[in-house]
């Protein structure tokens, strides 16, 4: 299985010769941002690609810091415990994600997890959450997790300026592949309010699950990663996904709006069973895991999941004791990840598989925080584009855009590497524009989903301060 969805962007050096050019074009075909792996094939998942490198440490004495705003690169052993520092005042909320990628045809266990946790300088946990494979299908794929330090009235503990500390830890069985996983971390600042706020979390909110979302379903070919999310909004959307797969959508959710999603697969020829065929989860705009949806089971007939009915998106939800109500703490661009299972290659063929994705954004935006600076990544606003750009638009032309524009290409050499990159490119659309069901010769490829799922996607813990 060798697919690549990658949205990868060239940097020419910017020598004028034409060697350069043909350097830079194959650049593209290489795709660069995907993790490699002694072992298993590369993930095709798209790191960001200004994203720093950074080596984590084993003491507290030897950690790096990590700036707000930037996102790093590393990549972590079975039972590794890396260190980074944070050096925060005494207002901002400081939310740090670890998103680990292992490679794909390595093996990977139910109890293998990534664990994220902030510490106080006299080692305290300020927060620690965890992300494992669990029963959603044990097969590789993204995980992400993040912790944070928040300030908050009547609480003692990781509420003074200084020094903070980032720890990264990775757990893997002995039927594990010793394989390192690559990281992409990210540090995110919350600004303070300049008024106090609510301290309570809401008690009632409204849980009822809405009517599908109706019309007709829109293709929309999902991103690689985090970086490359594709945006959703109101509707039905369809995609391609073949097994092993990961693909990340993004959905604008404002102050006062609650977020549905579902997620099934059509029907498939042939007879066979895949306990955890699909896996859905929702990460909010620090990429914190809000919920996983039931890891469906299939056995080739139409089948859909769906997230947990959540509450409207509201500040105070930070103060709730639910796990994933409480990640639905601020306005911006959640994301979802769907997964399918490389088990359904086996059982069911190569695919690819058609994806139908319902999302139902319900409620009126209202007024956010009065926060005392800029709001960055909690916001809605500037974080895409409407939704409604055909797969390959605007968005992906950025790659093609961004080789072209390389400082010091001369004219004739740009126009050769422009020819080169766009062919590349519309060979990627050509695949990425084939909708479930086309190009396959038999008019009986997957359709669209539904029914219930069962199971138990990706799983999260959350621990309070151990001071508490």
């Amino acid at each position: 299985m060798k697919w690549q969805r990658s949205r990868g962007r060239a940097v020419s050096a910017g020598a004028a010769a034409m060697g350069m050019a043909v350097a830079a074009i194959c650049a593209v075909v290489a795709l660069p941002g995907q993790a490699g792996a002694a072992d298993g094939e590369p993930s095709p998942y798209v790191f960001d690609p200004e994203a720093r490198q950074i080596e984590g440490a084993t003491t507290n004495g030897g950690a790096k810091p990590l700036d707000a705003g930037a996102t790093y690169r590393d990549s972590i052993e079975p039972g590794d415990k890396l260190i980074y520092r944070l050096n925060l005042d005494a207002r901002t909320n400081a939310y740090v994600s670890a998103v680990a990628v292992p490679s794909l045809g390595t093996t990977v266990a139910y109890g293998d997890r990534i664990t994220v946790s902030v510490e106080d300088p006299q080692g305290r946990d300020c927060s620690s959450n965890d992300a494992q494979f669990g029963s959603a299908g044990r097969f590789p794929r993204p995980l992400a997790a993040y912790a944070y330090r928040m300030i908050e009235q009547g609480t003692h503990a990781c509420q003074e300026a200084g020094p903070y500390y980032v720890v990264i830890e990775r757990t893997s069985e002995d039927t594990s592949s010793p394989e390192p996983w690559e990281l992409e971390i990210r540090h995110v600042a919350e600004p303070g309010l300049t008024t106090a706020g609510p301290t309570e979390a809401p008690s009632d909110w409204p849980s009822a699950s809405p009517a599908p979302a109706g019309g007709t379903p829109r293709a929309r070919e999902g991103g690689t990663g985090f970086n490359d999310a594709e945006d959703l909004v109101d509707g039905a959307w369809t995609a391609s996904v073949e097994p092993g797969e990961t693909l990340f959508y993004k959905v604008p959710v404002d102050w006062g709006q609650q977020l549905f999603a579902t997620a099934g697969l059509g029907t498939s020829p042939g007879r066979g069973f895949v306990s955890g065929a699909l896996a859905m989860s929702l990460y909010n705009p620090a990429r914190g895991l809000v919920d996983s949806a039931g890891s469906m089971a299939y056995s080739g007939k139409e089948k859909t999941t769906a997230l947990d009915p959540l509450p409207p998106v509201a500040y105070e939800n930070r103060f709730g004791s639910r796990a994933g109500d409480k990640e639905m703490r601020f306005a911006g661009w959640y994301y979802l990840k769907v997964s399918l299972n490389p088990q359904l290659g086996e059982e069911f063929g190569p695919g690819p598989y058609g994806l139908t994705m319902r999302v139902d954004i319900k409620g009126e935006a209202r007024q956010g925080p009065a926060y005392d600076g800029p709001a960055e990544d909690f916001t809605v606003a500037g974080g895409g584009t409407d939704g409604t750009d055909e797969p390959g638009g605007a968005t992906s032309d950025s790659t093609t855009m961004a080789v072209v524009a390389a400082g010091g290409i001369g004219a004739g050499t740009a126009l050769v590497l422009w020819l080169g990159v766009w062919t590349l490119v519309a060979r990627r659309r050509g695949r990425r524009g084939r909708g479930p069901g086309q190009g396959t010769g038999t008019g009986t490829g997957p359709g669209v989903g539904s029914g219930p799922g069962t199971g138990t996607a990706e799983t999260q813990s959350y621990g309070p301060p151990s001071a508490w």
